[in-house]
Parts: C-alpha cells; structure tokens; sequence
C-alpha cells in the first residue's frame, strides 16, 4: 500500500502509487481525485438502483418521474421541457413516455394553451413510486456519506459544483 500517513487508504492509493512506480514521468494526480469520483459513480448507482428495485422502477424512469415531481403542482412538464431535463432524444422520451403511459405513472394530453404542446402529468401512482424511491435513494446516500461531517460535506459539494459547472453551461 502507499503512504498514506493517518489517513485511511483506499485502492486508488495503491493504484496511484503502481502508477508512479512504473511512469514516474507522468503526473498521475487527477486519479487521485477522478478514480475516486468514478468508484463513488459505481457505488451509488448500486445504491440508486436498490431505492428503485424497492419500487419497481429503473433509472430513467425515476428521472422521468422526478422531473415531473420537482415541478411542483400540478406535477406537469410538456414533453420537450422533459428532453431538456433528462437530456435524451425528442424519440428516446416518446418511447419513455409511452413506457410510463402503460404503467399508470403519467398521463397525457395535448396543451389546453396550445394544442401542438402535450403535457405530461404524473399520476397518483407515480408519485407514490417517485416519492418513495426518493426516500429510500437520500436514506441510501446519507449512509454513502456518512464517513464525512456536514462541513466536509458542503465543501466536497462546493468543489465538485466548481467542477461540474464548466460542463453544464448553456
């Protein structure tokens, strides 16, 4: 294992330490940070699809529903506000929707304002499964967190916002 003084080693350690070892011409430091945010991607997509398995659902159709349920009352998105949201095809939400349609998650129906604009609605049932997904999905990753106190945790957020916020400009 590498040196990692007091504080707790972790594979990426003995990963990084291989890789100075054998190209110690090349600065390795981003695996220090990048392996890690990619074996924590690992870990809560298993946490994530446990909250689903518990409801039935799967990932996107927890984004699908999510989306609709963030929105408020009356838990409506026009199909495009949708694609915009999940960041899928105008064709890949069609067949989503279709998909929910046939699950009693959302319902659709042309815009009362503008009947070229279809709306999507969430049903009673996807609330429900949205809902306790959601429950069991935070419950699943404050354990993934809980190695780290509130103010490790905001500045973890903070640094990965600085990070994430260069990819995710309009």
């Amino acid at each position: 294992m590498s040196d990692t003084g007091s504080r707790a080693a972790d594979q990426v350690d003995d990963i990084v330490a291989a890789w100075r070892r054998e190209r110690p011409d090349l600065d390795v430091s981003p695996l220090e940070v990048l392996s890690r945010v990619s074996r924590l991607a690992r870990h809560l997509d298993l946490a994530r699809r446990h909250a689903f398995d518990r409801v039935d659902l799967v990932a996107w159709e927890f984004d699908v529903l999510s989306a609709l349920r963030r929105s408020g009352e009356p838990y409506q998105l026009s199909a495009g506000e949708l694609v915009r949201q999940t960041m899928v095809t105008s064709g890949t939400m069609t067949n989503r929707i279709d998909r929910l349609l046939a699950r009693g998650m959302v319902a659709r129906a042309p815009s009362e304002s503008d009947r070229r604009t279809v709306l999507i609605t969430l049903t009673a049932q996807g609330r429900e499964a949205v809902d306790s997904a959601l429950a069991d999905l935070v419950t699943d990753e404050h354990e993934l967190l809980a190695g780290l106190s509130v103010r490790e945790r905001d500045e973890l957020a903070a640094a990965l916002r600085r990070l994430l916020a260069p990819f995710e400009q309009d």
